[in-house]
């Protein structure tokens, strides 16, 4: 899968493909088992080969809030913490039975020293993040959470149903209610 996922960059040969998989470590979370914690270093990044994943941050008052998910065939790390060494400010845990590959910062940094294209691929990949990052944003700006819920429906249908109520309803920032009310709304 993690071979798969590096050729769809064309980027580099098999050679290059496969030595970068022998890189990567397996890793299999049960359900609720945690990659990262808030308040601890990152030294990795995850391609995730199987089960849903949530990032989410505690409030001063102890509220947990999910700002994003994801799912198979990604990669995935609390990127600020990864490229700065500080502590995480984001925990992430899985939210199904999980396998994972991992690679630690320091080999990663090892291909890049070596091969210019993986520059390009992390490149590539910080561009995708931010893509993202500010879909989201317009999405908390713009759109109500109905459409949110929407947009999340169309993009990841095969996997909605498997993340709980209350972290669809964190991420989409409304109670587990308003969520209830507007899934009723649309199944009509």
């Amino acid at each position: 899968m993690i071979r798969t996922y590096l050729n769809s960059f064309n980027l580099f040969s098999e050679e290059e493909i496969e030595a970068a998989a022998q890189l990567f470590e397996y890793r299999k979370l049960n359900k609720n088992d945690c990659l990262v914690v808030e308040g601890e270093p990152c030294k990795l990044i995850a391609f995730i080969c199987s089960g849903i994943f949530r990032l989410f941050y505690l409030s001063e008052t102890g509220v947990d809030h999910t700002f994003c998910f994801r799912f198979p065939n990604s990669l995935m790390a609390p990127y600020s913490a990864f490229l700065t060494g500080q502590p995480s400010v984001e925990t992430v845990q899985a939210i199904t039975d999980a396998e994972l590959l991992v690679v630690h910062k320091k080999q990663l940094e090892e291909l890049v020293a070596d091969n210019n294209n993986w520059t390009k691929f992390l490149k590539l990949n910080a561009e995708h993040e931010y893509l993202e990052l500010e879909k989201r944003f317009f999405q908390l700006q713009r759109d109500s959470a109905k459409q949110r819920y929407l947009s999340l429906l169309e993009n990841q249908p095969e996997y909605i149903q498997q993340i709980p109520l209350q972290y669809l309803a964190s991420y989409l920032g409304v109670t587990q209610r308003h969520l209830s009310r507007i899934r009723k709304e649309i199944s009509f």
